[in-house]
């Protein structure tokens, strides 16, 4: 391996996914845990932990991913009893959730990712039992002709699909994650769809940290609409419930590093307080087919 490549915190945009599996980890090695990850804890360590490591505030921001998974996973439960028979995972990453949440053995879970994702999960996965049927897909999701057919391919075999993204659209040109929203209103059968949206504020805060390393990796924080939720509007999709990050964390007993500052300025300026909480309002979302047809390309 060439020594400079091999200094770089981030070689890819894969690294994330070690990344997420090392702050999960860190949260099922607590006595109090929101959830139990053992897959996390085995892949992530060594080169989660280094990553980890050697990005700035790359432990001080577990807490972020440890509130949006637990918050995924209550959704996902939640969502099942509703008639849910597929859930399409896309940009899987190293997510263990089809092995570890309590889930009907009938159901379908398909995860799609990079070919050496998919290649690595089904190594490091292959003795142990998912408590639904599982299928993995390798595809790139940003080939807009390959990712269509993919995901009418998938609607043909469901009814009631609920679709995840989680810390993929981030990482997308605003212009793909239309398409993408266009491309998933198109299946009939899609009707329910989780993403994790951050704000303008948060964008600049993380390229400001991480910029040039995610560059070096091929990959860019960018996604981040100034509208919100309402981005989605013109393409089918409506806000159907919004899971501020920062307030699941206070309520899951997750709070960011440095909460009390936070607190303690509520106080005594709660204008200046409020303007920065809807700056970094982040969250997990619940989105839904709305009755509108999304805008022509």
């Amino acid at each position: 391996m060439n020594p400079v490549t091999r200094l770089r915190p981030l070689r890819s945009v894969s690294d994330t996914a070690l990344l997420v599996a090392y702050h999960r980890a860190m949260e099922t090695k607590r006595p109090d845990a929101l959830f139990r990850d053992e897959f996390a804890v085995a892949v992530s360590e060594g080169r989660g932990e280094e990553i980890a490591r050697r990005l700035r505030y790359g432990r001080r921001m577990a807490w972020t991913t440890i509130v949006r998974t637990a918050v995924i996973d209550e959704l996902v439960t939640r969502m099942l009893p509703l008639g849910v028979d597929t859930v399409v995972n896309l940009a899987a990453g190293l997510d263990a959730r089809p092995y570890r949440l309590p889930l009907p053995p009938s159901l379908r879970w398909v995860e799609v990712d990079l070919p050496e994702v998919i290649r690595e999960k089904n190594e490091a996965l292959a003795s142990a039992t998912p408590r639904c049927r599982v299928e993995r897909i390798a595809s790139d999701l940003s080939a807009h002709g390959p990712r269509r057919e993919l995901l009418a391919s998938l609607g043909a075999g469901s009814r009631n699909a609920l679709v995840i993204t989680e810390g993929l659209l981030v990482y997308l040109d605003p212009d793909v994650v239309a398409e993408l929203a266009d491309d998933l209103h198109a299946v009939a059968g899609f009707d329910r769809w989780i993403i994790d949206l951050a704000t303008p504020m948060i964008r600049k805060r993380v390229n400001r940290w991480w910029g040039k390393k995610l560059e070096r990796a091929n990959t860019k924080y960018q996604f981040a609409p100034e509208e919100g939720t309402r981005f989605f509007d013109p393409h089918g999709w409506r806000e159907a419930e919004f899971r501020e990050l920062f307030a699941e964390a206070i309520r899951l007993d997750r709070p960011m590093s440095g909460y009390w500052i936070f607190k303690a300025m509520a106080k005594v300026m709660p204008r200046r307080t409020e303007r920065m909480r809807v700056q970094w309002r982040s969250g997990v979302v619940l989105l839904e087919r709305s009755n509108e047809r999304p805008l022509a390309p």
